[in-house]
């Protein structure tokens, strides 16, 4: 069985793109609901990519994860959070410690 950092980069960066892509298209699935389901969403990932590169701005990572400035996919498809919501995603988040 092959590990993780066995993984060739090319491999490895074609399934990011893919996930990127996929969480682009799925603008329906909010950024809550990710954080309640998984404990990560899309912007832990432009925060990884971000960290990753060490020279790119979290402005310019989010672009790159979101297609767009973050702040027009924030208009255009993220919605107030409910409490339900806020309290899936403070536990789900705990478990990630």
């Amino acid at each position: 069985m092959r590990d993780l950092d066995g993984l060739d980069d090319a491999v490895a960066a074609a399934a990011f793109r893919r996930l990127v892509r996929h969480l682009r298209h799925r603008s329906d699935a909010e950024n809550i609901d990710l954080m309640g389901l998984a404990g990560f969403c899309r912007n832990c990932l432009s925060d990884w990519v971000e960290e990753a590169d060490g020279s790119m701005t979290k402005d310019e990572a989010r672009a790159i994860v979101y297609g767009m400035p973050y702040a027009q996919w924030k208009a255009e498809h993220q919605g107030d959070a409910t409490p339900e919501q806020l309290e899936r995603m403070r536990q789900s988040v705990s478990k990630n410690a």
